[in-house]
């Protein structure tokens, strides 16, 4: 009975674990390891172990830490299953039972009686351990639990505030697009930090972006292009010396400031020209990120500053984008961790003829960097 009692126990536990049950497993074990010790106990406690004769301290402090100890057991396993339940409430009364016996006053039908039931349940506990996990479906039922714990709300995941799709998937592209293209105003990835943009299409679009970041009017927008040759076809008064740094720099994160005019019509900059850059410039970048250009190919020039309230942290993933903005936003491409912790590196060329080029703001893109490029475009 002692070596059948613990295999079964020591089976069950086994099961339990190998379904990640880590309760139903390391109360079975532990109930084996009980099972064992008491029915070992009981069976040679008149020849070596002489509990009879004074030396039940030890055994008597035991069953009391395991009484204890199992009725923690007995919340748990009531919100598992009903077998679990009952192994756990008979396994308290042959604690009971062995808390008797090392105080010598243990009756012999108690003991029989309690030992049947556990045998009874242990059993079926063990079968049906067993026959479910070998068939993978409930063929002998474990019963259900007692209670359960109500999730609360907070831990429901609560749905985004606006459109979030993927940057992998072309359905998400064109569904930002689409938003961008209708006037709204979407956070997006760039090969720096994430941005808000909006299309020069829509000046009420660009107003908005001022609104959601609190930003300054005096503070400029820039435009974003897919590629210089856009540029070249809008053709704009720039020297040679601009365009091979343009050449350079581009895609990157540099953006140059260059003289504002009516060629940004060309461009595709429409009743947004008034909006973006400042009455005599504007800063034109061409970003090194395919998601970005493919999106801007499908949209036209987009204004574009980071999504972040005015004067706080850039965003470098979509979720910080969601959970500062998400709520003033028509929608955010996801695309993850962002390739920089900083913004871009603004370069001002308006008089780069004249005397140079000048470093507004220092960003990804090392000012020294910047500089050695010139002087090597320069003296080429």
């Amino acid at each position: 009975l002692i070596l059948i009692g613990g295999f079964v126990q020591l089976l069950a536990g086994f099961l339990a674990f190998r379904k990640y049950d880590h309760l139903g497993g390391s109360a079975f074990l532990t109930f084996s390891a009980l099972w064992s010790s008491y029915g070992a106990t009981r069976i040679i406690s008149g020849h070596s172990l002489d509990i009879g004769a004074g030396n039940t301290e030890g055994f008597t402090a035991g069953s009391v830490a395991f009484l204890v100890l199992n009725a923690f057991l007995i919340i748990l396993a009531s919100s598992f299953n009903v077998v679990l339940l009952c192994v756990t409430l008979a396994m308290e009364l042959l604690s009971v039972c062995f808390l008797l016996f090392t105080l010598e006053n243990l009756p012999l039908p108690l003991e029989t009686v309690t030992l049947s039931i556990f045998s009874i349940i242990c059993f079926y506990g063990a079968t049906a351990s067993l026959a479910n996990c070998m068939f993978g479906k409930d063929l002998l039922m474990m019963g259900p639990p007692l209670f359960t714990v109500g999730s609360s709300k907070k831990d429901t995941p609560e749905p985004p505030p606006c459109v979030c799709p993927k940057s992998h998937c072309t359905s998400g592209l064109r569904t930002i697009a689409e938003l961008l293209n209708t006037g709204a105003v979407c956070g997006v990835p760039t090969d720096t930090v994430y941005a808000l943009a909006a299309s020069c299409k829509h000046p009420q679009a660009i107003e908005k972006v001022y609104r959601i970041k609190e930003r300054p009017q005096e503070k400029p927008i820039c435009i974003f292009i897919s590629n210089l040759e856009q540029l070249r076809a809008a053709a704009p008064p720039i020297s040679p010396l601009l365009w091979e740094f343009m050449e350079n720099v581009y895609p990157g994160g540099i953006g140059c400031i260059i003289q504002k005019g009516e060629w940004l019509k060309k461009l595709g900059v429409g009743a947004g020209y008034s909006r973006v850059g400042t009455q005599d410039s504007i800063m034109i970048r061409v970003p090194d990120l395919t998601v970005l250009v493919h999106l801007i190919d499908m949209t036209g020039p987009l204004a574009v500053t980071s999504a972040n309230p005015s004067g706080e942290v850039d965003s470098t993933h979509h979720d910080m984008v969601i959970s500062r903005l998400g709520h003033k936003l028509e929608g955010v491409l996801c695309d993850g961790e962002s390739d920089e912790v900083v913004a871009s590196t603004v370069v001002n060329c308006t008089k780069i003829d004249e005397s140079g080029i000048t470093i507004v703001r220092e960003g990804c893109i090392p000012a020294g960097k910047v500089m050695q490029i010139f002087e090597r475009v320069k003296n080429r």
